[in-house]
């Protein structure tokens, strides 16, 4: 693992630059696979596309975790970041482990998957704003969370609300009287 300076700029990560290049240069031969090489446009209703196959190809998040590596999930991964950078202002980052500070290798296919072993999206300039498209694909296949409430998850619901602003009210004060009549 190679440590992470001050210098350290996640967007130009030399693992991270050559594997945009071939997701880049892979696309189209990735989508004409899907068969849905004509509507797979980048657009955020495309989305919706991806999420059926996504669900047709796995059925658990394990499942997609297990697949990280193979031609279909690498190209989804990418294609649901290009949407959020194309969409909603991002830029690919490849961020250093927010406990040790340590790059983990780059989509370590040998290794045990950590949420920072793949490039992740997010607000240029803020370090702290970031969304990981492996995740994402892993999120819609979770029917229920960790208390059991079910979860219905789309790309496109996580491409509307990226960072789960609509569930959290952090910088809200409770009003004590609230709901009590």
């Amino acid at each position: 693992m190679a440590g992470a300076d001050e210098m350290y700029d996640p967007t130009r990560h030399p693992d991270l630059r050559a594997w945009l290049a071939a997701r880049e240069g892979a696309h189209a031969v990735w989508a004409a696979r899907t068969s849905f090489g004509g509507v797979l446009d980048f657009s955020p209703a495309s989305l919706t596309i991806l999420d059926d196959l996504v669900r047709e190809t796995a059925d658990s998040m394990e499942e997609i975790t297990d697949r990280r590596m193979t031609p279909f999930v690498q190209g989804a991964i990418w294609y649901v970041g290009e949407v959020f950078c194309r969409h909603k202002g991002m830029v690919w980052k490849y961020i250093p482990d927010l406990v040790s500070g340590q790059l983990e290798p780059f989509f370590d296919a040998g290794a045990e998957t950590s949420a920072f072993d793949h490039p992740c999206v997010g607000a240029p300039g803020d370090p702290d704003s970031y969304v990981y498209p492996l995740n994402a694909l892993r999120r819609i296949l979770l029917t229920e969370d960790e208390v059991g409430d079910k979860v219905d998850d789309s790309l496109l619901s996580i491409f509307a609300d990226p960072f789960g602003e609509d569930d959290e009210d952090d910088d809200e004060e409770m009003d004590p009287s609230a709901g009590w009549g």
